[in-house]
C-alpha cells in the first residue's frame, strides 16, 4: 500500500479519536462547544492561534508566493506573528475581560444594532473567503500525496470532509487539543523537509547558483518593502478584530492567559513562513514549469517517501487548524448573532447548540464552493482582510478612548470600508495608494472620529471592562449580558 495513503489514513482517524475523545467538554452548554467553557490553557491557547495562522497561506500560499518571488515571501507568516503579539500585548485580556461571545455582541452593547447587524455580515463573509483558502490549500496536499485517488477537486471534497467532522463532534475543544498534535507535526514536518531539501538540491550555495530568479534568497527585495510593510498591517488588524482570533482569545480561563498564550504564540511563528518560503525557492530551480500553487507539494513529494507522507500530512493538518477555527467562529456569528437574537431569542441551549452544529455543516459547505472558483491564495486573503480595518478601529477607541466615541460612528465606519473595498476592486481611479489597508485605515479613521465629535452628545462610556447603555443622551450603566 502507497505510504502516503497509510500516513493520511492514519492521521484523519487520529484527529477524529481525539474528536470523539474531548466530545463530552464540549456536551451540556452551548458555551462549552463555542468557547470550551472559557477553560483553554496558556499552551492551548497558544497552539491556537498557530493553528489558526500557519494554515493553507502560511504554508502552501507562502510557497507558491515564493515560487514566484523568492524568499521574502516569508514575511507573510512573520506578520501574522507580529500581530497575534501586538494583539497580546494589547486587546487579548480586554476582549477577556469583557465576557463577550462575538464582535458583533460588542458592537450592539456599546453601539446600536445597525452596527451589530453590519459587523455580523462582514465578519461572516471576510470567513468564508479564508475558509476557503483552507480548501484550495487542503486540495493541492492531496493531490499531491495521493496522485491515483485525488485530484485538486477531489482533494478540497476531502478536506471538507474533515473538516466539518472535527468540528461538528467537539467545537473549540476539539480544534484546541487536536492542534497541540497539528502544530507539533507541521512544525517537525516542514523543518525536516528543509533540511532534505536543501541536501538535495546540493546546498545553499548550489542553490543560490541555479536561481531562476533574482534576489531568490533576499529577505526583502522580490516580494518588496512596501508588501511586506503591507502584510504586517493588514495582518495586525486582523488580529485585532476577525471573530475566529477573537474566539481564541474569549476561550482562554482568564486574562492573564489569554494573554500569554498569543504572545508565545506569535514568536512560534515569526521563522516558519521562511522555512516554507525556501522551499518554494527549491521548487522554482527544481521544477521550473509547474504550477506556483503545486509548489511546496512537488518538493517534498520528491523526498523520501514516508518522510514525504509524513509532511504532507502535517501541512494538511495545518489546514484542518486553521479550517476548524474558522468554521466555528462564522457558525457562532450565526447562531448567536442572527438566529438567537432575530429568530429565536427564546431558545434554550440545547437548540442553540443543535443551531450551531447545523451552521458549521452548512457554512462547510458553502464555504467549499467558493473553493471550487479561487486562485491565488495570498493576494486573495490581503482583499478580503483589509475589510477589518473598520472593526479594528472601532476596537482600538471603544477599549482605549471610549469617550471619544459615539454611538453613531460604528455603523458608518464599517459602511465606509465596505464603500473603500468596493471601489478599490470595480473603480482603477481610486487606487491611489499602494495597497486597500492604508485606505480603509485613512477613511475608516478619520470617518470613525469625525462623526464621534459632531455627536459628543451620543458619547459611549466604559468603565473597566462594564458596559455602558446611552438614552436620552445619558449613560447609564448596565450589567455585562452573557
Amino acid at each position: 500500500m502507497n505510504s502516503s495513503v497509510i500516513v493520511v489514513g492514519l492521521y484523519i482517524c487520529t484527529i477524529f479519536l481525539i474528536s470523539w475523545y474531548t466530545k463530552h467538554r464540549a456536551a451540556g452548554k452551548a458555551e462549552n462547544y463555542i468557547l470550551a467553557g472559557r477553560q483553554l490553557t496558556t499552551p492551548l491557547i497558544m497552539v491556537s492561534i498557530v493553528g489558526l495562522a500557519v494554515g493553507g497561506a502560511s504554508t502552501i500560499g507562502v510557497a507558491e508566493q515564493a515560487y514566484k518571488a523568492g524568499l521574502s515571501a516569508g514575511w507573510y507568516t512573520t506578520a501574522w506573528g507580529i500581530g497575534a503579539i501586538v494583539m497580546g500585548m494589547t486587546v487579548a485580556k480586554k476582549y477577556r475581560s469583557l465576557n463577550i461571545t462575538t464582535i458583533p455582541e460588542m458592537l450592539e452593547r456599546y453601539y446600536d444594532k445597525k452596527s451589530m447587524i453590519i459587523g455580523i455580515i462582514c465578519q461572516i463573509i471576510v470567513q468564508l473567503v479564508v475558509m476557503s483558502m483552507q480548501y484550495v490549500a487542503g486540495g493541492m496536499i492531496l493531490a499531491a500525496l495521493m496522485p491515483e485517488i485525488f485530484t485538486p477537486t477531489t482533494g478540497m471534497l476531502m478536506s471538507a470532509v474533515v473538516f466539518i467532522g472535527v468540528t461538528l463532534i467537539g467545537g473549540m475543544w476539539s480544534a484546541s487539543i487536536t492542534n497541540l498534535m497539528n502544530v507539533s507535526l507541521k512544525y517537525a514536518g516542514i523543518l525536516m523537509a528543509v533540511v532534505l531539501a536543501v541536501r538535495m538540491a546540493g546546498g545553499m550555495d548550489q542553490i543560490q547558483m541555479n536561481l531562476p530568479m533574482p534576489h531568490g534568497l533576499d529577505f526583502i527585495d522580490g516580494v518588496g518593502p512596501m508588501t511586506i510593510v503591507t502584510w504586517i498591517i493588514v495582518l495586525i488588524t486582523v488580529n485585532l478584530s476577525l471573530q475566529s482570533i477573537i474566539q481564541i482569545s474569549l476561550g482562554a480561563k482568564d486574562v492573564h492567559t489569554a494573554r500569554k498564550g498569543f504572545i508565545i504564540g506569535g514568536l512560534l511563528m515569526l521563522p516558519i513562513g521562511f522555512v516554507s518560503a525556501l522551499l518554494g525557492v527549491i521548487a522554482s530551480e527544481l521544477y521550473p514549469n509547474i504550477s506556483a500553487t503545486a509548489a511546496l507539494p512537488q518538493v517534498i513529494m520528491s523526498l523520501d517517501p514516508w518522510l514525504a507522507g509524513i509532511t504532507l500530512a502535517a501541512l494538511w493538518a495545518a489546514d484542518v487548524s486553521c479550517a476548524c477555527n474558522l468554521l466555528l467562529s462564522s457558525a457562532t456569528l450565526y447562531s448567536h448573532d442572527i438566529h438567537k437574537r432575530f429568530v429565536d431569542p427564546n431558545m434554550s441551549d440545547s437548540k442553540y447548540l443543535n443551531v450551531t452544529r447545523i451552521s458549521v455543516f452548512l457554512l462547510g459547505l458553502l464555504t467549499l464552493s467558493f473553493a471550487l472558483t479561487i486562485s491565488g491564495i495570498i493576494s486573495t486573503l490581503m482583499a478580503g482582510l483589509s475589510l477589518m480595518t473598520a472593526f479594528s478601529v472601532i476596537v482600538l477607541m471603544t477599549m482605549y478612548a471610549p469617550k471619544y466615541c459615539s454611538r453613531a460612528a460604528a455603523f458608518y465606519t464599517i459602511l465606509a470600508s465596505v464603500v473603500v473595498l468596493v471601489a478599490w476592486m470595480f473603480v482603477p481611479a481610486v487606487r491611489i495608494l499602494p495597497h486597500v489597508i492604508y485606505a480603509e485605515w485613512i477613511v475608516c479613521g478619520v470617518l470613525f472620529i469625525g462623526i464621534s465629535a459632531v455627536t459628543r452628545s451620543n458619547a459611549i462610556r466604559m468603565e473597566g471592562v462594564e458596559p455602558a447603555a446611552v438614552q436620552e443622551g445619558k449613560t447609564k450603566a448596565v450589567p455585562a449580558q452573557h
